[in-house]
């Protein structure tokens, strides 16, 4: 038996492949966010705040923050959607048989800035030659 994905899991690697696709670039935002909340904290020690004292989006000390704090915001939101990326590669991963280091090298566009936005030009051209060999062969 060939290792390799079989003509019916097509259905299922194009449905991945739409949602990594969009996953991918919203997980870069979030990412691209994160760099800019955590070079605030860390770097200046303030925090992204809305809506507080400032009345619009400030930077502010963190035991000051009367409003919504975005930068806990950008930490969950890009914590879930890193998990929704995650999924996605998991899917593709088992459904196209990738070797497992092309797994964690596509996990990793999650967690270093702009590979994300690389890895959703690239990963698509690479499933769809798939897909394309394996339509060609049935």
């Amino acid at each position: 038996m060939a290792i390799g994905p079989k003509p019916s899991d097509i259905p299922l690697i194009r449905r991945t492949l739409a949602v990594y696709k969009v996953s991918s670039i919203i997980t870069g935002i979030f990412l691209l966010g994160l760099v800019v909340m955590m070079v605030c904290r860390y770097g200046f020690g303030v925090d992204i705040e809305l809506g507080g004292a400032s009345g619009g989006l400030a930077l502010t000390d963190p035991d000051a923050i009367t409003g919504l704090n975005i930068s806990i915001l950008l930490l969950s939101v890009h914590g879930w959607l890193y998990v929704l990326y995650l999924a996605c590669d998991f899917v593709l991963w088992r459904t196209v048989r990738w070797s497992f280091l092309r797994f964690l090298w596509i996990a990793m566009g999650g967690i270093i800035p702009f590979l994300s936005f690389y890895f959703e030009r690239q990963v698509p051209r690479d499933v769809e030659a798939i897909i394309a060999d394996l339509e060609a062969a049935a």
